[in-house]
């Protein structure tokens, strides 16, 4: 296992945290035998999950022009058909993607093509599910467009505990599908939008793997 180098900072501090703890528990209570292990334990602990938070496991992507892949690991929660209001400005089939704390945090291109577009919004932290996450919180949208030039908007969205998203593309990058735009830590949600009549391959509840689920096939 790999550690994502969006973790080296945080991984760095905990192992500090970690090492100031131990040595005052030390230093102010040596005798105190159940207080060590309390501190050992709470340590591992801590660094289990920093650990399990920022790893950044290999994986092998099946590349297909049709395939729409899945951006991140999580749960399906969201299918339907609404209006997309920043860039397309007409009705689209959105899928969005749940992410846990306990998932895989890196984003993967959904497709391959040209990155046309790339905002990044300021806003609110509601939690991931909230309906209106997807408009309201702090967010980054990314466009690709295949050779096809059939486009794909991707979104990346903050949640309640996730307070920081990176976002690699720039417009005008050659995005590879499967290959890393971002990553979002502690978890949230990432939203898909696809045109009308694209075939769905996954429903409501499904587990998925960033790169490897295969959450549509667009229209020849």
């Amino acid at each position: 296992m790999t550690i994502h180098k969006e973790g080296y900072t945080s991984l760095a501090l905990c192992i500090l945290f970690i090492f100031v703890l131990n040595a005052l528990v030390q230093f102010f209570y040596p005798d105190t035998n159940w207080l060590h292990w309390a501190a050992y334990i709470f340590s591992f602990f801590i660094f289990v999950i920093i650990l399990q938070f920022f790893r950044s496991p290999g994986i092998n992507v099946s590349q297909e022009d049709r395939h729409v892949i899945c951006p991140a690991d999580g749960k399906v929660v969201v299918i339907e058909e609404t209006e997309e209001t920043e860039f397309f400005k007409d009705r689209r089939i959105q899928i969005s993607i749940f992410m846990s704390p306990i998932n895989v945090h890196v984003n993967r291109y959904p497709i391959g093509g040209v990155v046309k577009y790339q905002k990044y919004h300021p806003g609110k932290f509601l939690v991931a599910w909230h309906p209106k996450s997807s408009t309201e919180n702090e967010r980054t949208t990314v466009v690709v467009e295949n050779l096809k030039g059939v486009a794909v908007l991707f979104r990346q969205i903050a949640g309640a505990m996730a307070r920081r998203i990176v976002c690699y593309a720039k417009e005008g990058d050659m995005a590879e599908q499967g290959s890393q735009f971002g990553f979002i830590k502690f978890g949230s949600r990432v939203d898909v939008f696809l045109p009308i009549g694209t075939e769905i391959d996954v429903k409501l509840g499904d587990s998925v793997k960033g790169g490897i689920t295969v959450l549509a096939k667009l229209k020849d």
